[in-house]
Parts: C-alpha cells; sequence; structure tokens
C-alpha cells in the first residue's frame, strides 16, 4: 500500500498514512502508462533527487517512492528511497545512473 501523499509505502494490512492520515492506495500506477521499474535505490532522499532531476533532463520521466517509517522511533535513518521510471526506459536509465556513477565514483551508493 502507498500513500498517494507522501509516497510512502506501508505493508498491505494498513490502510491509513501515519504522516498524512490518508487512506493508502494498492498503487501509484496510472491506467494510461506502462509497468515501472527500480533503477537504483538509496538512503538519502536528495540522492534520489538529484538523480531525478538528470533523468528527466534527458527525457525520461522519474518517480521517487520514500519508504519511511515515522510511526517507529529509531537510531539513524532506516529509510530507503527508490527511483523509478516506465519499463520501457529502463536501460536508458540504467546507461545514465552508470555515467554518472563514473563522473563520480565516490557518490554511488548502488
Amino acid at each position: 500500500m502507498i500513500c498517494p501523499k507522501c509516497k510512502t509505502e506501508y505493508p498491505d494490512d494498513v490502510k491509513t498514512c501515519a504522516t498524512c492520515n490518508v487512506p493508502l492506495v494498492p498503487s501509484l500506477e496510472n491506467p494510461e502508462s506502462e509497468d515501472w521499474t527500480i533503477v537504483y535505490t538509496t538512503d538519502a532522499e536528495y540522492k534520489a533527487d538529484m538523480l531525478k532531476a538528470n533523468l528527466e533532463g534527458a527525457g525520461i520521466e522519474t518517480l521517487i517512492i520514500k519508504q519511511k517509517d515515522t510511526s517507529f522511533p529509531a537510531v539513524g535513518n532506516l529509510a530507503v528511497v527508490k527511483v523509478i521510471v516506465p519499463a520501457s526506459k529502463s536501460q536508458d536509465a540504467l546507461a545514465i545512473i552508470e555515467d554518472i556513477n563514473k563522473q563520480a565514483p565516490d557518490a554511488a551508493d548502488e
């Protein structure tokens, strides 16, 4: 289940977003769009945001899914942030990500 507002992913038995207090939906897929695939995961939201900007600059529609449990206090960052693109564009997206990681190998996070 996913929050349509903050895009946080929850287990199937959760029905309401703990942060936004809105009903969760099974998916965020647009009925007119195709399947989406994960091309990158990180624990830093800013990295996903920068990657999204690069991919969208190349004409690849990109979404970020944040999996952060705000109802469970924990030390450290346990969040997982996923960058997803349409399946038909995944190879192009992976090539761009690889190029970015070659330019800044210390910023690679996969």
